[in-house]
Order: C-alpha cells, then structure tokens, then sequence
C-alpha cells in the first residue's frame, strides 16, 4: 500500500505511478499463488462489484511544455526517464541547482492513476501537505474481532492532481525541458550516455537517471532479484453506506470473520493472509483496497478480488458506482541494483520501496533533495565531474552505506513476515503497535538508525505475546542468520 503501502500490454497500474520505457522486463513475473481447490463465484444479495466498470476517464494536465528540439544545439546534463511522482520530484530538485535537466516520457501530461496515502507529518516536512485532499487526525488497525488499536497520527490521502501540478509548475520555473517519447535503449561512452527513443531521436546528457519504474530494464543487478510481492485490489467507490468512522482512516483489519461461510478462502488467508485498507470520504464515498502485504509466491488477484467480495458482504457495504480501480503489484525488497553502474535510479527501481510495508511516495520525496545534491556537486560545479566518478558519487550519494544498512534490516522484516500466517501476523502487529510511537511511527516511515532498530527489535521481543516470542525464536533464525551476512558484505565493500 502505498498506502501501505502501497506499491504490469500495458500493465495493470501499480500503487507507484510506472511508466515502462522497456520492451521487457527485467525479471520474469512470479507464478501467483492458487489453492487447489476450485472457488465458486462469490454472490450475495448485495451482488458482486466485480462486474462494476469504473466511471473515471484519464485525465491529463493542462500545461503548454516546453519541449525539447532535438535538432538544436541544446545538450541535457542530465536526463531522466519518466515523470511519475519520482521522476518530476526528481528533475525539480536538480533543475534548481541551475543544472540542464529534460524529461523523457510518452505521454507527460498524463495523470497519475493511483491513490497514494501518506502520514501527514511526513509531507509537513517536507512542506508538501498542500498536496493533501483529506487528511483523518488518526487510524486504527483491526487485529481481530476483540481487539483494535488507534493510531494518534494524522493520516492523509495525497491528491495527485496538486502534487503533480507542484512539481510540474517548479520544473517549468527551473528551465526544464520535455521530450515526449519512449525510451528504447541507453548507450554509455567514458563522459556521457546517450538514448535512442522511438520516435528515432537521440538525446545526449552527462547522466541518465532512470525513473520509469519496477518493470525497467536499464538497471542492473548483480544478485537473483528475489522480491517478495505486495498485491492489492482497490476501488474508489460511492456506496449505499458503510460501517467506517469519518474521523478515523482503516489501516489494517485483518478480521477474518467475513469468510465464516467460505471454507477455503478462509483456509488461504489463514496461510496468506489479507487486511483490508479503507480511506473514508464522506458517508457514502470510500476507497477500499484489499492487500496481501507481502507475500512469495504472489497472491492471484482473482484470490484477492474473492476475499475482497466476501468482506465487502459481510460488512453490508454495496458497492452503487465505482469510480477508479487500483490493481497493485509492488516488489519489495530484494537486493539493491548495483552499485554503482552507468545507469542512475530513483523511485521503484532504485531499490527505495520500503521491503516491510512497501510505502515509497512520501519516502521518494524526501530522498530525491539528497540524490540532487550529490549529482549538483558533480555537474553544478566548476570542475564537471562526470564519467564513473559522476556515477560513483551519485548512487553512493542515495546510498550510502548506513542507509544500505538500514534496508538490509528493513528486509529481515520482510522476510519474517513472510514466515507468519493469520495468527502469527495478528501477534505481531499487536505488539508492533504497542511500542513507543518513537519506535513504530520511525519503522514505518524509515527514518530510524541501525541502532534504534536494534532496539526496537528488543522492545519488540519484550511487549510479544509468548507465541508470538516463539514465533520469533523458531521463525526469525532464517532471516537473521541472511540479514547478517549482508550486514558483513556491505560493511566490507
């Protein structure tokens, strides 16, 4: 969820605006998860949204670019490929150090087509929350029928539209240049690199910095890509009522008591379980998103779509209009690309997805400032350092090693989560949210170190339920032993 998050022809957008400049990708898509056992169609009186369309049309910006003139004698000093949420914050900050910068996507103007969900401290930081369209002053996390726990801080929904006209107005200022075309391939001399588009231009820069999301190929990798996978269903949808607090956005609800009567959805989710995330609007407009947190092999939509119907049902919400649908696929963790290569990254395929709870946006905005500035100390500077300096201190800029550290621990999260079921993940989450708010809200938005996070790991252990602590004593050795040997390899390079 980018959300929870939350975050592929084309592919089925993912919680993180991609845009794919690649003929392939880079990995092959992972066989989803399916039961053995043959489900029928989920009916009810209410009856089955599914069959709903959505009603919203794709909307595009009105701004009068200035485009690119391949012809003149114009040379970028950087360029970058896409212009989601990363790559126009991207090309803000950099254009603003005086520096050349062109964006080259296929259709620039383009909305975002996703909900983005952030806690709104986040975006105060960063002087962003008039990017916000609704803001609840606190969540709550269902753990089961008998227990919830309210989070004291304020959540908001991001509105696309204002962010991306943001961003766009701040590049247009900075003297940034658009090229709307695809990118079909990336050439590198010892100072510079060059793209091939397909409308048959070649554009020239200092540095290309990649943007267009998980699915590129430019990036490379020099270790098995072994993601597990966040998947997600969601909808903004007008409904006859529904049983949610106004004042108070659903993070989780991982209750199981709608699938009472469906034996083997319910024996799935007990293995692979779903919570569902709902943003309320007003009485009768919510977004709700059914999501496998992380999960290897992926969850089948079909499986998520299911539950999502038989919860739907149980809580008595039916579903009048649908107004956008939300189809997740986000990768998480797994190793970083190379470092470092010809070939820069920010957003998704830069390795920044959080690998617990796949958050990215609100993470992206506040790490695209530090990439800028180690590219303007480069390409701002008198001396024009370039060639694999240029790219030696640009990854290293995003991450260094601390931070590398950081997501190696991030990703011992992940890969413990993906050991518990139902039970496992309910334990785990009640203690989770009974830390010092310090502890949980700085796990969530990344911004502890690698000794809080030791800490954390301690005060974690201390506030567990005895199954749970057992569930960590057999489950844990695993990961930890692998997050370990990371540690050492990052430490020593």
């Amino acid at each position: 969820m980018d959300t929870l998050v939350r975050l592929f022809s084309p592919p089925p957008p993912t919680k993180i605006s991609q845009l794919f400049h690649a003929s392939s990708p880079p990995f092959s898509l992972p066989k989803p998860h399916r039961s053995r056992k043959r489900f029928s169609r989920v009916q009810s009186k209410y009856g089955n949204f599914l069959d709903l369309k959505p009603e919203s049309k794709p909307e595009v910006l009105d701004f009068d670019l200035p485009r690119l003139d391949p012809s003149s004698r114009f040379r970028s000093d950087v360029i970058i490929i896409g212009t989601g949420p990363a790559g126009l914050r991207l090309a803000e900050q950099v254009s603003q150090y005086g520096i050349k910068v062109c964006c080259v996507d296929p259709s620039p103007l383009s909305m975002w087509p996703n909900n983005y969900g952030v806690w709104v401290d986040e975006f105060e930081s960063l002087e962003l929350e008039s990017c916000l369209d609704k803001t609840w002053p606190m969540a709550c996390v269902h753990i089961d029928d008998n227990k919830t726990k309210y989070l004291d801080r304020p959540y908001g929904r991001v509105s696309r539209k204002k962010l991306k006209n943001l961003l766009m107005e701040r590049c247009l200022s900075n003297g940034v240049k658009f090229h709307q075309a695809k990118v079909w391939k990336i050439e590198h001399k010892e100072f510079e690199s060059l793209i091939l588009c397909d409308d048959g231009n070649e554009l020239k820069a200092s540095l290309v910095v990649d943007a267009s999301g998980f699915a590129s190929n430019f990036v490379e990798y020099n270790k098995p890509r072994n993601h597990g996978y966040q998947i997600a269903h969601g909808i903004l949808a007008e409904v006859e009522g529904h049983p949610f607090d106004l004042d108070k956005m659903l993070l989780m609800d991982w209750r199981d008591s709608h699938l009472g009567n469906e034996p083997y959805l319910r024996t799935g989710n007990s293995r692979i379980p779903t919570f569902l995330y709902a943003m309320p609007f007003d009485s009768n407009l919510v977004f709700l998103e059914e999501t496998a947190l992380v999960s290897r092999p992926v969850l089948s939509y079909m499986e998520i779509k299911k539950r999502m119907v038989a919860r739907l049902r149980h809580l008595g919400i039916r579903v009048k209009r649908i107004l956008e649908v939300e189809k997740c696929l986000i990768p998480m963790g797994g190793p970083l690309p190379r470092i470092p290569q010809s070939v820069m990254a920010i957003g998704g395929t830069s390795g920044i997805v959080h690998p617990s709870t796949g958050y990215m946006v609100a993470r992206t905005m506040a790490l695209a400032p530090v990439l800028a500035e180690a590219i303007a100390e480069c390409l701002g500077s008198s001396r024009m350092i370039r060639g694999k300096s240029l790219h030696q201190r640009a990854w290293n800029g995003l991450w260094p090693i601390e931070r590398r550290c950081v997501r190696e621990y991030y990703s011992f999260g992940m890969e413990t989560l993906l050991k518990l079921d139902l039970n496992g993940t309910r334990r785990f989450f009640d203690a989770f949210f009974d830390l010092d708010p310090y502890y949980w809200q700085g796990f969530l938005s990344s911004r502890l170190s690698l000794r809080e996070l030791a800490l954390l790991s301690l005060s974690l252990f201390g506030h567990a339920s005895f199954p749970s602590r057992f569930d960590i004593v057999s489950k844990c050795p695993a990961p930890l032993v692998k997050m370990i040997g990371n540690l050492a390899l990052e430490t020593m390079q």
